[in-house]
This record gives C-alpha cells, sequence and structure tokens, in this order.
C-alpha cells in the first residue's frame, strides 16, 4: 500500500510541477523571456517533465491492471492456505483432547511450508498481505499450543487465543474468496464443519458436553 502511494504521490508532484511552469510562464513576463532567451534547456525541462508524468502515471496503471488480472490466481492461493489451516488447526485442537501430537505436527509443518511458497504471491496486494499476515500468526499459535501442551494441560486463555486468531483469519479471508466462483470455493468450503476451539469446560467429556473445533 505503501509504495502504491509513493508511486501515486510522485506523479502527482511532478505533474503539479509542470502545471507551475506553464501557470508561470503564462503570468510571469519575467519567466516568459527567460525561456525565450534559453530555449534548448526550456524544452529540455519541458520534455524531461512530460516524460516523467507519462512514465509514472502508466506505471501504476499498468501495476494496478497487473494486480487486478492477478487477483483470482491471489484468491486461489488464499484458499489453498485456507484449506491447509483448517486441516492444521483441527489436528493441533485434537491433540488439545488427547490426540496423536505427530500428526499435528506434520500438518503444522505443511502449513508452515504452504505459506513459505504462498508468501511471494500474496505479499503484492494490500488485502493479501494483511490476509499473509494473519495465515503466519496462526501458524505461531499452533506451535505455540503444541509446544505449551507439551507437559501441561490446554487453558482456557489458550484456546481463547487460538479462537481469536482464528476468527480474524476467517474474517480476511472472506474478500478474497469472494473472488472465487462457487465451484471454485467448494474446495474450501468442503474442508469446513460447524466447530469452534473453545471448551465449555475442561472436564466436558464427564458432563458430556460438546466440544468444538475451530473452523474456516
Amino acid at each position: 500500500m505503501q509504495s502504491r502511494t509513493r508511486g501515486w504521490g510522485a506523479a502527482l508532484a511532478v505533474t503539479l510541477i509542470a502545471l507551475a511552469l506553464v501557470v508561470l510562464d503564462l503570468d510571469d513576463g519575467t519567466v516568459g523571456r527567460w525561456s525565450g532567451r534559453h530555449a534548448f534547456t526550456t524544452s529540455i525541462v519541458s520534455g524531461i517533465l512530460v516524460l516523467l508524468v507519462t512514465v509514472l502515471i502508466v506505471n501504476r496503471v499498468l501495476s494496478q491492471r497487473q494486480l487486478r488480472d492477478r487477483s483470482r490466481a491471489i484468491a486461489a492461493q488464499a484458499a489453498i492456505v485456507m484449506s491447509q489451516a483448517a486441516r492444521a488447526t483441527r489436528a493441533v485442537v485434537a491433540v488439545l483432547k488427547g490426540g496423536d501430537r505427530d500428526t499435528a505436527s506434520d500438518e503444522l509443518r505443511t502449513y508452515m511450508t504452504m505459506l513459505l511458497i504462498s508468501a511471494p504471491v500474496l505479499i503484492d496486494a494490500s488485502l493479501s498481505r494483511t490476509f499473509l499476515e494473519e495465515a503466519q500468526t496462526l501458524g505461531a499459535e499452533l506451535a505455540r499450543a503444541l509446544a505449551a501442551t507439551r507437559d501441561s494441560e490446554p487453558t482456557d486463555a489458550l484456546r481463547a487465543q487460538l479462537d481469536a486468531v482464528v476468527d480474524r483469519m476467517r474474517a480476511v479471508s472472506q474478500p478474497l474468496l469472494d473472488i472465487l466462483k462457487p465451484d471454485e470455493r467448494l474446495v474450501v468450503t468442503a474442508e469446513d464443519t460447524d466447530t469452534h476451539a473453545q471448551d465449555t469446560a475442561t472436564d466436558a467429556t464427564a458432563t458430556g458436553a460438546a466440544t468444538e473445533d475451530p473452523t474456516f
């Protein structure tokens, strides 16, 4: 976002300088006489300004067009990341309830590898960059959950933190997934389950309460 703002700012600054010179040439006789006596210099400066305006504006327009053309590819990459995020999260939450730690570690390792591969695609646009940041945060929280429960029981605070990260990632992913057609999104929605990470109590099994897992 900052690079795009700087690009448009530079184009605007050069355009304003060119307009200021035009106004001075029309209104100030001194400037007009000077430019008449230095025609070659004036033409060089004018040519440079026109070239700068053209290059800067055309470059920004082409960048925006390329970004729009890549939006579907970016959305598809985000959908793939979401699918693996769902698998990794379910595996880690299963560990919180006594599941297989090795399976969770494998799923989390696959997820983190996928993030590394996807980063060059997702980092270009501000929306997908925000999604990438939340996806990385989720990976860190999943790793923290595995480490924290290696020698101790999971706490309500741990589950609540994981819930919050999952909710943020789901929220930032929605605008990206909306770019895809329904049949394309089916790849992601097929992975969904109607679950959530927060247990109602640590002894949910004994009381018969339902335990829910995070979903995307």
